[in-house]
């Protein structure tokens, strides 16, 4: 019975080193989105949204984008797409819509933003979309 517990006891800290070794180089860092609390809406209805992103590296193929939807009232409308660099860096994103090209009428006030960070899988050979990372904020057209 000793020497099974000695053996266990010895087999821990190697266990442990194995798992701290087999833990990936980006460990602790995670795809991230944001979104700023405010937007913009011009005199001739094209309205903009911005955040920042941060996507790792991969080897699966398929492009990434930044997605945005406003919400304002009974009104929701996708608001463009920025293709996105997933390098590990955090990068800026900006989205533009006319709202008034899809039947949408924003006006200055409140508003929810949801936005995603979307991967295109293209593995297969079918694009499978895979959520990356969300944001939802609320926040404010000017």
């Amino acid at each position: 019975m000793r020497v099974r517990l000695a053996l266990s006891a010895a087999a821990i800290p190697l266990l442990i080193a194995g798992l701290a070794a087999a833990t990936p180089a980006h460990a602790g860092q995670f795809d991230d989105l944001t979104v700023n609390g405010t937007g913009t809406i011009a005199a001739d209805g094209i309205v903009t949204l911005s955040g920042t992103y941060r996507c790792l590296p991969d080897d699966t193929p398929g492009p990434v984008f930044v997605g945005s939807t406003l919400v304002q009232g009974n009104e929701s409308t996708g608001i463009g797409g920025t293709h996105a660099v997933c390098d590990g860096k955090v990068r800026a994103w900006t989205n533009t819509s006319r709202g008034t090209d899809t039947g949408s009428r924003y006006e200055r006030g409140e508003v929810t933003v949801r936005a995603h960070l979307l991967k295109l899988d293209t593995k297969s050979g079918l694009p499978m979309p895979h959520l990356l990372a969300e944001e939802e904020a609320r926040g404010e057209l000017k």
